[in-house]
């Protein structure tokens, strides 16, 4: 049985990402950090693991770009989850008494404008179901979780408000990543990293590359590189399997301007 790593608790969106591209008859590895799940492939306790990326409301999840640019593996899938928010507690508890709320970050970030109407704290954790678990395992009245439908089932909570998303239009896109590299398919996407000269006309120039060779580019952000203060590495992703001749061309040029790159992996791109 395949063995898949995700960092959060059993009813997690990152469990919910893994269902959806290798289906249930898998072997579950949750982890408390993201760091752990990286580390997980790494040390072959597993040949899989699936990240959450970026999400199309709250943006990106810094900490797996970091964990991407750190780690020697490969991107292996990518997939895009509808991501739809319940507000949950202990059976009895009512809205009006809810005085403390907990999720991840990101989740909480999803749901700011049902949040600000409401006259609780706001408490960050790891984990969406993770919450939900908590709230359980230790009796906590008058404390909700945000997390999804599956962990109120799980957790034996009710479900007090759903779809508490600002926006219906809520999207995670998730990464699988492995040792392994994905076979190239009909539709690809590749997704890279560089850090550009500190010159005038740098990234300038390194964009041109992906210009003139006809490159469809789906992404393109920066974060600090860590090393310097003030300097900074670019995240690329875009439409293309890096065995085609005119992008192996691009690369080879990238590796002329850039004073860094580093291939994250060619993948199917997500419908």
């Amino acid at each position: 049985m395949v063995q898949i790593a995700f960092q959060g608790e059993k009813g997690a969106f990152s469990e919910d990402a893994v269902i959806k591209l290798f289906g249930k008859d898998v072997d579950f590895l949750p982890c408390i950090r993201l760091r752990d799940v990286f580390q997980s492939v790494l040390e072959d306790r597993v040949q899989f693991a699936v990240v959450p990326v970026e999400n199309s409301q709250a943006g990106s999840i810094n900490e797996t770009y970091d964990l991407l640019l750190t780690y020697p593996l490969n991107i292996f899938a990518e997939v895009v989850l509808r991501v739809s928010h319940c507000l949950m507690a202990l059976p009895g508890e009512n809205l009006a008494g809810i005085r403390m709320i907990y999720s991840h970050p990101q989740a909480l970030a999803q749901c700011e404008e049902f949040l600000s109407q409401l006259n609780a704290e706001i408490m960050p954790t790891y984990d969406t179901a993770g919450s939900a678990k908590m709230i359980k395992e230790r009796g906590l009245k008058q404390c909700a979780a945000i997390a999804n439908r599956r962990a109120a089932d799980i957790y034996g909570l009710e479900i007090l408000v759903s779809q508490i998303e600002t926006n219906v239009n809520n999207y995670t896109r998730f990464f699988a990543i492995s040792k392994q590299k994905a076979k190239k398919v009909e539709k690809n996407k590749t997704s890279l990293v560089f850090a550009a000269q500190h010159v005038p006309g740098a990234l300038y120039r390194i964009l041109g590359i992906f210009a003139t060779k006809n490159m469809n580019l789906t992404k393109l952000e920066s974060r600090p590189s860590r090393s310097k203060p003030w300097e900074y590495v670019f995240y690329t992703d875009f439409e293309g399997h890096m065995d085609s001749e005119v992008y192996q061309e691009a690369i080879k040029e990238l590796h002329q301007q850039a004073v860094f790159v580093k291939i994250l992996g060619s993948y199917p791109q997500s419908e």
